[in-house]
């Protein structure tokens, strides 16, 4: 059985046939014990907590064998192998509830029954799992328990980054497995500290990162993060941009190209801010944060067409005008089917004399929320430090990494982690094909409806210029061309609208999931 990328979650890797499932944790590379550095379960946050407490045992179970990776080991495949994968499987997946070995997180079990020593690897997909921790400590204690096991010995790892589809991508893209707008859609609200903040907090956390200032007219980067290389280099053999670096982050802004700032017409910035982007020798990242320029106009639209986006995170301010902004950024990422996963309302209060003060007003991004669904708010204080470190060169959150606007981040990290993760989980198996029923199975993300479609309806609905004459409208693909036996050879999702389809004769077909629900279904098919 060939391994697949557990590619919706930031967790682990999956050894199954079947479509895989997931978690949302996930720790470093592939080929290299990490260690688990990050916060420890009591300097976490409640968020943590509940979150950690929501990883349950199951109490009846069945051991997956085949979905295991097993090591060269001193006895044959049996009785122990069994009573440690039966005792792993009481070990369940918060998010999505299936156990550890059915998922196909253990790898590399070598047990040797007559020492009592049993090793194993749990390999996630992202270093920056909130309850990494968790896992660790529950499949020791849980294969520990048995009679005969002396020694457990439990490694962590992780699959090499890398984006749902990486193959039309630009290279520097393809070895990136989150790229995380944050936007408000409105100049002086905070974007780039949040930015900034948030992917130091998913570095802490153990993920690898990057970040991309956007803004060509006006880059903050470089006042933000004490780099010190502030000029950015030019690989002469490749063409390519070599980041720099701010305490392991690597970094990119228009500001280090030597430039300042610019000035320019719209479409010299896209061309500008394109090649920044995918030039850049990004290497292998977990996330890539991009702080998105104001407005909804040409460069907006270009960086949302030519990286796949994850997600993106919304920062407003307590203000009305501020969301009437902001709305236009969530319809427009609506529109181009970029999940929006947190608001971070900025500037919303301070403390003084036992009292707490809202000097903007309050409700604009409790607004956001309930208007368009985003499922989490996050709240930040007016600190004369968390203004300061964004002009001294060192993100508050490194600056003071235990106070109370540094715990907000940390919960914020661990929003976008798991709803990350749960994005890459259900893209990768919106759209899979059946072999017992000989259908495709439909189940498009943030929706609770599934249904099954035939092959063929599938291909005789391509509305690509192979089918369809673009300036008659004529239908050059005939119902008959397309016999009612033929299956899909493979299917793949393309970011989060459509997927792309091989057929036997060869042809490759993007169905986009809005096309896919307006075919004819399958009835009676379970």
């Amino acid at each position: 059985m060939q391994a697949v990328q557990a590619s919706s979650s930031p967790h682990f890797s999956i050894h199954s046939s079947k479509p895989p499932h997931s978690s949302t944790c996930s720790l470093v590379t592939s080929s290299v014990n990490v260690k688990c550095s990050g916060f420890s379960l009591r300097e976490q946050s409640s968020l943590w907590t509940s979150y950690n407490k929501r990883v349950i045992l199951k109490s009846s179970f069945s051991a997956k064998a085949a979905s295991v990776e097993v090591g060269s080991s001193s006895i044959s495949t049996g009785t122990a192998e069994d009573d440690v994968l039966k005792a792993l499987s009481q070990i369940i997946d918060p998010d999505f509830g299936t156990d550890i070995v059915t998922c196909g997180f253990v790898k590399d079990l070598q047990i040797d029954k007559a020492l009592g020593e049993v090793s194993f690897r749990l390999e996630l997909t992202t270093p920056a799992c909130p309850i990494k921790d968790v896992f660790e400590k529950q499949a020791n204690e849980v294969v520990a328990v048995l009679p005969w096991v002396k020694n457990v010995n439990v490694t962590m790892s992780a699959q090499p980054a890398k984006p749902l589809f990486a193959e039309q991508l630009p290279a520097g893209l393809q070895t990136i497995s989150n790229i995380i707008a944050v936007s408000s859609c409105k100049g002086g609200v905070g974007k780039s500290t949040v930015a900034v903040n948030l992917a130091y907090t998913l570095a802490d956390m153990g993920a690898r990162v990057g970040i991309f200032d956007a803004d060509i007219y006006g880059p903050s980067l470089p006042t933000m993060v004490s780099s010190e290389n502030r000029i950015l280099e030019m690989n002469p053999e490749k063409k390519t941009i070599i980041p720099t670096e701010y305490m392991g982050v690597k970094l990119v802004s228009f500001g280090f190209a030597g430039q300042g700032r610019a000035i320019m017409r719209g479409p010299m910035v896209s061309g500008v801010t394109n090649q920044l982007l995918t030039t850049t020798e990004w290497g292998e990242l977990d996330y890539l944060v991009i702080d998105m320029p104001p407005g909804t106009g040409d460069i907006q639209l270009t960086l949302c067409q030519i990286v796949p986006l994850t997600a993106a995170v919304i920062v407003t301010t307590p203000q009305k005008l501020s969301f009437i902004d902001v709305a236009k950024g969530v319809r427009m990422f609506s529109k181009l089917k970029v999940p929006c996963v947190a608001v971070v309302e900025n500037m919303c209060h301070f403390d003084a004399d036992g009292k707490r003060y809202y000097p903007f007003g309050r409700g604009s991004g409790s607004q956001v929320v309930q208007q368009f669904g985003i499922p989490h708010l996050f709240d930040l204080p007016i600190r004369p430090t968390l203004s300061a470190s964004g002009d001294s060169g060192m993100p508050e959150v490194v600056a003071d990494p235990q106070g109370e606007v540094s715990k907000i981040f940390q919960n914020l990290g661990v929003c976008v982690v798991q709803q990350c993760a749960k994005i890459r989980q259900q893209v990768s198996t919106a759209v899979t094909y059946d072999k017992s029923v000989k259908a495709i199975r439909v189940k498009v993300p943030d929706s609770d409806e599934e249904f099954f479609l035939h092959p063929a309806t599938v291909r005789r609905n391509d509305r690509s210029a192979q089918s369809v004459d673009e300036w008659t409208g004529e239908q050059k693909l005939q119902y008959t061309d397309i016999p009612d036996y033929i299956e899909p050879e493979e299917i793949r999702p393309m970011g989060n609208y459509a997927v792309s389809i091989t057929w036997p004769d060869g042809f490759s077909q993007i169905a986009p999931y809005d096309q896919l629900q307006t075919m004819e279904r399958l009835v009676g098919v379970s």
